[in-house]
């Protein structure tokens, strides 16, 4: 059972931004960027930190950063009205770029012990990570949100017909631009808890999350074309996708091989849904 709950360490981040990305999808936008706005939270809290502030405020300015980068990607989108695609693209490069400038390629380390517990210690004397236990509180509020809530069948609305949830006063842009706000504080947040597991803030972190993110997102059933998914189905998803890195892993099959498979998946969850439709119509 400890293996089993210490197989959880190596995918939590995910799952803190697939909650997220659920949410985009759903309304049929993306977010291309959550794993740049990562980096780049963490470069800030790291720099920070190692400018001698306190580790309290140095964790605060990298979510704000971060989410202050979801605001930025939602404002583009709803007020300047350039596809989603398009800017979080944009985002994606240049939230990277800049942590590359704050760290000039170096390294941050020596975060304190008590922070390093929210991603390496466990719960009292129980086998139950930390960083589990705040997934799974943030899995069953992101539940509520979508399946209990006005706020859930708005974005399922939208997802399904843009256009008709304008003209029938679902507030559009205020939801949009809410949920791309919330992704980057998700974002942020995966970053400082991705930091404090591996204990060092480097400009390349995260850079292969983005392919991973979408891929549990779409093999959890949620419908590339929106209004269409659960949270329950993507969480189911991440820990299928966990357990198979993780087996990977264990037998030394090398990353490349690992992303190989994940971009089969990937395709799988793309065209199944499709085939699925076709054959119903006919």
């Amino acid at each position: 059972v400890t293996n089993l709950f210490d197989m959880t360490f190596d995918f939590m981040e995910l799952g803190i931004t697939i909650l997220i990305m659920t949410f985009i999808i759903i309304i049929g936008q993306i977010d291309l960027s959550l794993g740049s706005n990562m980096a780049l939270s963490s470069a800030v809290m790291g720099i920070s930190y190692q400018m001698g502030l306190n580790i309290w405020i140095a964790v605060l300015l990298g979510l704000c950063v971060g989410t202050f980068g979801g605001f930025f990607n939602g404002i583009i989108i709803t007020k300047v009205k350039i596809h989603s695609i398009i800017i979080t693209l944009a985002t994606y490069s240049l939230f990277r770029g800049i942590a590359y400038i704050l760290l000039k390629d170096k390294a941050v380390t020596g975060y304190p012990p008590k922070f390093l517990y929210l991603s390496q210690g466990y719960i009292g004397n129980s086998p139950v990570p930390v960083e589990l236990a705040i997934f799974v509180v943030l899995a069953i509020l992101f539940g509520f949100i979508l399946h209990k809530s006005t706020f859930g069948r708005y974005m399922y609305s939208i997802g399904n017909n843009e256009l008709a949830s304008r003209y029938s006063g679902i507030p559009v842009d205020r939801i949009v631009l809410t949920i791309y706000t919330a992704a980057g504080f998700m974002s942020a947040l995966a970053g400082v808890l991705f930091t404090f597991r591996v204990n060092v803030t480097r400009p390349n972190m995260a850079e292969t999350f983005l392919f991973e993110i979408i891929t549990i997102v779409l093999l959890g059933g949620v419908s590339i074309y929106g209004g269409e998914g659960s949270i329950i189905g993507v969480v189911l998803s991440l820990f299928l996708i966990g357990m198979i890195r993780r087996g990977m892993a264990l037998i030394n099959i090398p990353s490349e091989i690992m992303s190989i498979v994940i971009g089969c998946i990937l395709i799988i969850a793309i065209l199944i849904p499709r085939a699925l439709r076709r054959v119903v119509r006919e």
